[in-house]
């Protein structure tokens, strides 16, 4: 099996640095220093996340040459979905039309795509689907507190998707790791909203149904798990890092890929960066990063290929590929 077809989808709206200058106490210098981030991409009024997320699901097939008819699946990783339910895979099949497909969303936080990614693979492995597409969006700025200055400077909104499909080459996934730890939940999340807490006046008041993290600890977390992920992949495939073509990375934060790049030594162009321009985008981070280089020409047939992402859960997980 392999990845046919990439799309991506982002809105039109940026909101700089020099734009929450006005609203929180905080500068340009401090946010890129600390994230790396110097923009962002908010969703406009009047859309929802399957705009974005169908509009990337359109160009995962047009480039797969797929019709969306012959879709078997369709999963969506989302922690924002437009409805608590039905699924955002659901709105998504309708309107595409692949009234053929089974849909299911999948809630990982910013490790969802990598969740769906192995998900997928079990079905074409087995033989049971043919033609998967995987959606990782998030439309993060709807669960901000914008008067939050240590959350508010991080999130964007975003939307990628690939097409997989059974090939004859020798192409794919190679192996995933999958991991989770239940003893975090309170270092990210979002505390109301769900069954356990409903909407109230209380909580909507109080901001309860925006993000709330604890930054340091996640960065820490993020650190270790990064490094532990990549080198059991390596490890189990009997790889050094000088034989990735690419590492994609979850784009949270600048300074985590930083240290990982360099404790590879790998070189800048095999490791791609776009969180300068869109921030962290949660499960879409990686989708529209493979999109991003396969569609420059970059991202080419048999490259070897690590990605790796952490998130609320807390959960991690890394796939390597050979695209």
């Amino acid at each position: 099996m392999a990845v046919t077809g990439t799309g991506a989808a982002l809105p039109g709206q940026r909101v700089t640095n020099g734009d929450l200058e006005k609203i929180v106490d905080t500068s340009d210098a401090w946010i890129f220093s600390r994230t790396g981030i110097r923009e962002r991409r908010k969703l406009e009024e009047g859309l929802s996340n399957v705009d974005l997320s169908a509009g990337a699901a359109r160009m995962a097939l047009q480039n797969a040459r797929l019709e969306p008819q012959e879709l078997d699946l369709i999963l969506v990783a989302t922690v924002t979905p437009d409805y608590m339910t039905p699924s955002t895979a659901c709105l998504i099949q309708a309107r595409l039309e692949a009234f053929r497909a089974a849909a299911m969303d999948l809630s990982a936080g910013c490790t969802g795509f990598i969740y769906a990614l192995s998900v997928a693979k079990q079905f074409i492995q087995t033989g049971a689907y043919r033609n998967v597409l995987v959606v990782g969006v998030d439309i993060l700025s709807r669960v901000t507190n914008w008067e939050d200055r240590s959350t508010c400077v991080l999130f964007g909104d975003g939307a990628g998707a690939v097409v997989l499909q059974p090939v004859e080459e020798d192409r794919g996934i190679i192996s995933f790791q999958l991991g989770s730890d239940g003893r975090g939940v309170d270092l990210l999340l979002i505390p109301a909203g769900g069954s356990a807490r409903p909407a109230s006046i209380e909580t909507v008041t109080n901001r309860l149904h925006a993000i709330q993290m604890n930054g340091n600890e996640i960065f820490k977390f993020a650190v270790r798990v990064v490094e532990e992920t990549l080198d059991d992949l390596l490890e189990k495939a009997g790889l050094e890092p000088g034989d990735l073509d690419f590492l994609f990375l979850h784009q949270a934060n600048l300074r985590i890929i930083d240290s990982a790049r360099k404790r590879l030594k790998l070189p800048p162009e095999r490791v791609p960066v776009n969180i300068d321009r869109y921030g962290n985008m949660s499960s879409a981070t990686i989708p529209v990063s493979l999109h991003e280089e396969a569609a420059a020409g970059r991202l080419k047939k048999g490259a070897l290929i690590a990605m790796v992402a952490f998130g609320a859960g807390l959960t991690w997980g890394g796939v390597l590929m050979k695209w």
